[in-house]
């Protein structure tokens, strides 16, 4: 079973990531770069697929400029056996990184489509759910627990009441959650292979894509700050703030 693995270039989740001074995005100058940490649990659940003889390959493929290419060898060091880089420079948005994605889907067949729910700096949690509608494949979001067998994975998801098993026949998209598993570390051993691992690389045009984006940042700009909390005297002027300043009762 081929199982294909998408992997993010994100700043690392310890940095507190600033705006620009003008506002047309985040300063990621000088700023620590790693794989968004729901891609990295998906990278664990295909290399523990493998591990357990169901998966034959894993794919990593990332989207994005040459930088990229780092965090799909981290994913190689963590156990895939070859990567895709498509080279692409801008702002790409969840529906370009789609189109891009089902066009990889197409070109390799996997049986298994692996990702983050969500990466950590837009927080979009789009591009699984439109690669399924792009793809014509089944889809199981937050995912907690993957089993597979017969043909069918069944994907344990959380929802507001409790936990959810859905059964989707393969090939199908999953996205994972971060209960899923705990990631791996690279040992320096695996870092010094995955450079000799293969990593081919393609360009939105190789895959006939449009990346235009369909969305303007308008401005970005850093939350305004917490005021600070007053004390009350009573429980009587507690509720009265609550009912005619805080409006919430």
């Amino acid at each position: 079973m081929k199982v294909l693995v998408a992997v993010k270039r994100v700043a690392d989740y310890n940095v507190k990531v600033r705006p620009k001074a003008d506002g047309t995005g985040a300063d990621l100058n000088n700023v620590k770069m790693a794989i968004n940490p729901f891609c990295e649990i998906a990278v664990e659940e295909a290399v523990r697929l493998k591990e357990k003889g169901i998966a034959s390959e894993v794919i990593a493929v990332s989207v994005g400029d040459k930088a990229c290419q780092e965090q799909i060898r981290t994913a190689l060091a963590l156990g895939a056996d070859r990567g895709i880089h498509v080279e692409s420079v801008g702002n790409l948005q969840p529906l370009a990184i789609a189109k891009l994605l089902k066009a990889v889907v197409d070109k390799e067949q996997p049986d298994l489509v692996l990702m983050g729910k969500q990466a950590i700096d837009g927080d979009n949690n789009q591009t699984g759910q439109m690669l399924g509608a792009l793809a014509n494949m089944p889809q199981g979001t937050f995912a907690s627990e993957v089993i597979i067998a017969d043909g069918k994975v069944a994907v344990t998801r959380e929802v507001d009441g409790g936990l959810q098993t859905i059964s989707l026949t393969l090939p199908a998209i999953v996205t994972t959650d971060l209960r899923l598993n705990e990631p791996r570390y690279a040992k320096l051993p695996n870092i010094m292979k995955a450079k000799k691992k293969p990593l081919d690389v393609l360009t939105p045009e190789d895959l006939a894509v449009d990346v235009a984006p369909r969305l303007t940042t308008v401005k970005v700009e850093p939350p305004a700050e917490r005021a600070a909390g007053i004390k009350v005297a009573s429980v009587a002027e507690l509720v009265d703030k609550l009912r005619n300043e805080a409006k919430v009762i």
